[in-house]
């Protein structure tokens, strides 16, 4: 009975401090049944609510510790608002690309999902239009692909010549520096672009091993020419890599025609798949470069033979096998944001994207708001960038489309910060209702902000 007694003194305590404090069990021991409650406080952290209590029961231990209490917000429901995202990317994804993404989860070796992959790299060689054996996708977002092909194929003291006219070659050449090699910027104003004759002068001059240009600088709204580049670097020995992460699928690329050897992506644009994949392809000329590096690749989670050993490249043998566990199911989204891309085609994806941009362009003309790449020929037609008038708040004109009509229109970014917007149309977002819909709440939110700042003058 006095056993019994000193059990129910024991629950009676652990209740009252559980209800108290919140106390979680974390360990009991028991090396005998002689039950002796003396409970002691071992220790208190104001700044955590942190409480231990032993209590020491003859030869029963036990430690309890605190739990700190969820966050409020994730005992509510998600709330995630459907928005038209016409930004400079992400941009939403197609029924069919969520559904894909919803679909159970495999595991990262399992046949079904290793003949995702290999669906993943048949639909990555159509859309940069290649053969290289060298095309996967990586885990990581759009500038995980600047990683991947800057990390592999720059080795210490390497010279890059580096086309700045925007964030991204700025980006580019910071992870140059990182990476032990040298740098070399050619750079034009903006809302420009390089030309062929300024492209092979900086060649003549600095003599890289690796050039890298940005094919759309969502930036600067500016569509770098890239067909003459890789034929000017092969003449002086050097690689080309090109970001096409706002570019792909809505203006024309030919990897091998145009002899690029290295190109990344992003899932998010103009594949309109969840953000988080890095589409990449290597030639043959840059996996020999690779394969003669002085100094092991710095990243091994993106080194090209570790990474080869899990997507089975012929260099590493063929077979599959572990290297990471896979985003599986951003890989389906990818699949199918792919198996869209070849049902439509990529020329009249591009078709689809000139003309949307144009009915873009021409409905601001009419609005007198000018574009901030003056010559058409130039202008990216998947982040256009739109000069903000004189006296209009860009910030309130985007925020009044996002609060009244969850409509994204962004501002600009690095150079372009504060001048323009940015009017993204890419993938399943680059359709005619959606140029008119941004128009008409361009237009109000001009009004409707102009009018407040008025009457508060």
């Amino acid at each position: 009975q006095k056993h019994h007694a000193d059990v129910l003194v024991l629950v009676f305590l652990v209740v009252v401090l559980v209800s108290a404090d919140g106390f979680c069990l974390a360990l009991a021991r028991i090396e005998n049944s002689d039950l002796n409650p003396s409970p002691s406080r071992v220790g208190r952290d104001r700044n955590d609510n942190y409480l231990k209590y032993t209590y020491k029961i003859s030869k029963l231990t036990m430690t309890e510790f605190t739990c700190r209490p969820p966050d409020p917000s994730l005992l509510r429901p998600l709330d995630v608002p459907q928005k038209t995202l016409l930004g400079p990317g992400p941009s939403n994804c197609p029924p069919r690309v969520l559904a894909a993404a919803a679909r159970p989860v495999l595991g990262h070796l399992h046949g079904e999902f290793l003949r995702v992959m290999s669906d993943i790299q048949a639909g990555l060689r159509y859309a940069f239009q290649t053969q290289n054996e060298v095309t996967f996708a990586v885990d990581g977002s759009g500038h995980a692909g600047m990683e991947v092909t800057l990390g592999n194929l720059v080795d210490e003291h390497d010279v890059v010549l580096v086309a700045c006219n925007g964030l991204w070659g700025e980006r580019a050449c910071n992870l140059v520096t990182r990476l032990g090699g040298v740098p070399k910027r050619i750079t034009t104003p903006p809302g420009q672009v390089f030309s062929a004759a300024e492209v092979e002068q900086a060649l003549k001059t600095h003599h890289p091993s690796v050039m890298f240009v940005t094919q759309g600088e969502s930036s600067a709204g500016t569509l770098q020419p890239v067909h003459f580049i890789g034929a000017l670097c092969r003449l002086y020995n050097c690689l080309l890599v090109v970001d096409t992460v706002a570019s792909l699928g809505a203006v024309p690329f030919f990897m091998d025609r145009w002899s690029i050897d290295a190109v990344y992506t992003g899932s998010q644009k103009v594949l309109s798949c969840p953000s988080g994949l890095a589409p990449v392809s290597f030639n043959p000329r840059a996996w020999k470069k690779y394969s003669a590096r002085k100094k092991a690749v710095p990243s091994y989670y993106f080194d090209l033979k570790e990474l080869g050993t899990y997507w089975g490249f012929p260099h590493t043998g063929g077979s599959r096998k572990y290297h990471h566990t896979a985003s599986i199911n951003s890989f389906y989204a990818l699949r199918e944001g792919l198996a869209i891309v070849a049902e439509e085609g990529l020329e009249n994806l591009w078709r689809r994207h000139a003309q949307n941009a144009e009915r873009l362009w021409d409905g601001l003309k009419r609005m007198n708001i000018s574009m901030a790449v003056p010559d058409k020929s130039i202008r990216l037609p998947t982040v256009n960038a739109v000069t903000v008038p004189a006296g209009v708040d860009w910030k309130a004109v985007s925020d009044y489309a996002n609060r009244e009509f969850r409509l994204e229109i962004a501002g600009g970014l690095g150079p372009s910060a504060g001048k323009v917007w940015r009017i993204g149309l890419m993938g399943y977002n680059s359709t005619a209702n959606n140029v008119d819909f941004a128009l008409r709440i361009l237009k109000e939110g001009i009004e409707k902000t102009s009018r407040q700042t008025m009457s508060r003058l």
